[in-house]
């Protein structure tokens, strides 16, 4: 079957869907995953077509709306207004790339902002999967990630509601409007898809462990928690000169990267991470992501580099300092070593960081988050010294990570995706309004 897997996002949202993508071709479908031409080179290097989706998250984030949308945080009203004033030059062109994308295509699988994969699969009548990194459905077991203290069961379920408006309400009319005037499709509601999505029971597939996040008691059997779905690093790949060198030299170190995180002042935030390592005594591995942290003097006791796999560095390190992002909190965690999480995203929007973070501290694998506004090297150096030798902190990552590594997330993700395909009536599903 031909598969088109839609994700944006940065590599963290990715790369799982790359893993799922390979697990697909595995398993004999032809698998087309469009995404950002930044990941172009990671697509083809597992044999998966690469179709483009032509908006660069780097320079999103880096210019000044990019700026003033993230400086909004967690005010939904000032941070929709930005975010439609930073994405709306963008949406009509993703719009356009996911269906030059799905072109051929007998299934999709869509992310969270590559919704236009559900609509385009409902105009083809075809199999149609949402995929997510983290709990998004509406349940009654927990809050919404953008409220993430917990409250009474009828405010958890609130909770759902307002971020379903606060995730649609931007996109509603130009979403609408393609529908109709393009696909020929009635508009959706005004409050949205989600309770049609419930109603048709389409397959969700949640890419994250029950181990971490148990499934809720009122999600149905088409939602999975399938585990996580990682992508080791390449054969033969081989480590950076020096790399295995400092690591042998001495005690495992800290590892402190913010990932595709942006920073307006990468150098101050530099010397607050090396002011941290020094208060505490640590060595350290710093990677400098797309936020440029690093162009300093080190200190012999710092190693710098620009990307390393995440699967093959933590196992070798004494905790990791990093922004809470999916997928770098799923790495230490499969690694069983405890995270420091320093959340910098929290708009309504993209939330999943505080999100994760707090949940790693409920688990006994992590410290308390401590949002990017609010970090500073005593902070961070008192949260790296709990993180290194809190032996129950230690004891309970390490066992966490045990767990997860007896999981196949991927394996868990294509059984769910084969067994839909063949029982799933997909022309009910496409009928009910």
């Amino acid at each position: 079957m031909r598969v088109v897997i839609l994700c944006m996002g940065s590599r963290g949202d990715v790369q799982p869907h790359v893993a799922l993508g390979e697990g697909l071709r595995r398993a004999g479908h032809e698998v087309r995953l469009a995404t950002h031409p930044l990941f172009k080179e990671m697509v083809t290097a597992h044999e998966l077509e690469f179709a483009p989706l032509n908006v660069n998250p780097q320079e999103m984030l880096r210019g000044a709306a990019g700026q003033a949308w993230l400086a909004a945080g967690r005010n939904p009203l000032r941070s929709m207004g930005r975010f439609m004033v930073l994405a709306r030059p963008m949406i009509e062109q993703a719009i356009s790339d996911c269906w030059n994308a799905c072109e051929g295509a007998e299934a999709i699988i869509f992310s969270m902002f590559t919704f236009p994969g559900y609509n385009i699969a409902e105009k083809l009548r075809i199999p149609c999967f949402a995929s997510g990194l983290q709990p998004l459905t509406r349940t009654r077991a927990f809050p919404a990630m953008s409220t993430i203290s917990p409250g009474l069961t009828c405010c958890n379920w609130l909770t759902h509601l307002m971020a379903e408006q606060v995730l649609w309400q931007p996109f509603r009319r130009i979403a609408n409007q393609w529908r109709k005037e393009f696909l020929k499709l009635p508009p959706l509601p005004f409050t949205g898809p989600f309770a049609r999505l419930l109603r048709q029971g389409l397959p969700h597939l949640y890419g994250y462990s029950h181990s971490v996040m148990p499934k809720p008691f009122d999600w149905p059997e088409w939602l999975h928690v399938t585990g996580y779905w990682f992508l080791d690093h390449p054969e033969g790949w081989k480590p950076p000169d020096g790399l295995l060198e400092f690591l042998e030299a001495g005690p495992p170190p800290v590892y402190a990267g913010f990932g595709s995180m942006i920073d307006d002042d990468p150098a101050a935030k530099t010397d607050l991470v090396l002011e941290a390592l020094a208060l505490t005594g640590q060595r350290g591995v710093l990677l400098t992501g797309w936020g440029g942290m690093g162009g300093r003097r080190l200190p012999d006791s710092v190693f710098q580099l620009d990307s390393v796999p995440h699967d093959w560095l933590f196992p070798r390190v004494a905790a990791a300092v990093h922004h809470g992002g999916a997928g770098t909190a799923a790495a230490a965690l499969r690694a069983g070593v405890p995270s420091v999480t320093t959340p910098f995203l929290t708009t309504p929007f993209f939330c999943d960081q505080p999100f994760w973070g707090e949940r790693l501290r409920k688990l006994g694998a992590g410290t308390r988050p401590i949002p990017i506004k609010r970090l500073t090297a005593e902070r961070l150096a008192a949260a790296i010294h709990t993180a290194t030798t809190d032996g129950g902190i230690r004891a309970r990552a390490a066992a966490l990570g045990e767990r997860i590594r007896t999981e196949d997330g991927v394996a868990r993700a294509v059984e769910a995706f084969e067994h839909h395909l063949l029982h799933t009536d997909w022309e009910r599903v496409w009928s009910t309004w």
